[in-house]
């Protein structure tokens, strides 16, 4: 896998809007989080409408809730492995929210955010890992402030109020296979 101007070669590109500069700051930090839609189900296409901006409310009680918010992600890893890009990484998604990484806030302005397709208590698949291991190396080489130290989850930069990757997220095991 390699990067060029932003754009992961191994990724299917779908741009979403939910998008912005980032400040005059480098690229120093990789966030894992996890999304299926609805919550717990797999495939459909859903989380895709949804950083697009084209979630339909009347598909499910849940859209109705989130099809209005303006979120997106760099990067998607499906449980199949498939990638797909939303965001060009030299841009700033909207995947962290109120956050805070080493005392620093606005994890937003210099992250990357990669989704899993999965939830908190369930596991993901190996060629999930697989991939992300992949992405990740590719992500330090391209932006050498990602460091093994500066690769975290949504769960420690707003904690309280968000949980993923969750439990079921092996980090002993990703971080054995980036270094």
């Amino acid at each position: 896998m390699k990067i060029v101007n932003g754009i992961l070669d191994a990724a299917e590109w779908l741009p979403s809007p939910n998008f912005g500069q980032r400040p005059q700051q480098e690229v120093s930090l990789l966030v894992i989080h996890n999304i299926s839609l609805p919550p717990g189900q797999y495939g459909g296409g859903y989380v895709q409408r949804f950083f697009q901006n084209r979630l339909p409310a009347d598909e499910h009680p849940y859209f109705a809730d989130i099809a209005e918010l303006q979120v997106s992600s760099h990067l998607f890893i499906e449980r199949s492995g498939q990638v797909i890009q939303f965001v060009n990484l030299n841009d700033r998604a909207w995947h962290a929210g109120v956050s805070e990484f080493a005392g620093r806030p606005d994890c937003n302005d210099y992250s990357i955010g990669i989704e899993l397709e999965g939830c908190d208590d369930q596991p993901y698949e190996d060629v999930q890992y697989q991939v992300l291991a992949e992405v990740t190396q590719a992500l330090m080489l391209a932006y050498p402030e990602i460091t093994p130290e500066r690769i975290t989850g949504h769960e420690h930069i707003a904690p309280g109020r968000k949980t993923d990757p969750g439990p079921a997220f092996n980090w002993s095991a990703f971080k054995k296979d980036i270094v």
